[in-house]
């Protein structure tokens, strides 16, 4: 892959051109070789199960991307679904295989399924699936069920921080000086601070600059769902 710094005067470059697809991360253009594989490649078995997983890693990310935007740092130019991705593609693709195969058979698979099976690994291997790999904190490890609080501990000193993510993208984030902080999925925010106490001490200040949505993962490496994973 080869970093640009543009293709055109003050463009944000992204898609193919000439056989050659663009894709910019963090505000850096890079390039690289569109697939050339015919598409007899894409469809036979072992490919329809590579795709079938991938789908199904997809939906389980798109699920719990407010979370993992959360939990995990990005490692250089990557995003967090990446680093959550590189760091779990493995045991995600064991925990899927089965289902995978009855999805390439014909049978319906749901989101419903598909957390079911990664729990259902996760309990068997407790220490193969990270929810949780961000900087200065422990890792936290996926152990069945997604659960709805992530407790993050520092790696040096007593500090914890408590993320929780409910269904309409709410995050409240509890900081070890006793504050709080509630973000709302359209971005906007709103702090308390207690004293040492536990009595609310009275300020509250609220920011909606951070309007919009966050954007979905996406496929990238092809049709055959060997690439990573993307924001955007």
């Amino acid at each position: 892959m080869a970093k640009i710094t543009q293709v055109g005067p003050g463009r944000k470059t992204t898609g193919t051109i000439d056989g050659i697809t663009y894709v910019t991360r963090n505000g850096v253009t890079y390039a690289r070789s569109a697939p050339t594989m015919p598409a007899s490649a894409y469809n036979t078995p072992a490919a329809k199960l590579r795709q079938a997983i991938f789908k199904m890693v997809q939906m389980h990310l798109k699920l719990h991307l407010r979370t993992i935007k959360q939990t995990f740092t990005p490692k250089g130019n990557g995003t967090a679904t990446n680093r959550y991705y590189s760091l779990n593609g493995k045991a995600l693709t064991k925990a899927l295989t089965a289902l995978a195969e009855q999805y390439v058979a014909g049978e319906d698979v749901t989101i419903t399924d598909i957390e079911q099976a990664i729990s259902d690994y996760a309990a068997e291997h407790p220490t193969s699936i990270k929810i949780a790999s961000k900087s200065g904190y422990a890792d936290v490890f996926l152990t069945g069920p997604w659960p709805d609080t992530i407790t993050l501990k520092a790696t040096s000193g007593d500090s914890t921080v408590i993320i929780i993510v409910n269904e309409y993208g709410v995050q409240t984030t509890y900081n070890p000086d006793g504050s709080t902080v509630v973000v709302s999925g359209g971005g906007g925010s709103s702090s308390n601070t207690n004293d040492s106490n536990g009595t609310n001490g009275g300020s509250s200040t609220n920011d909606n600059t951070g309007g919009g949505t966050d954007p979905e993962p996406g496929t990238g490496g092809g049709g055959n769902g060997s690439g990573g994973v993307e924001e955007g």
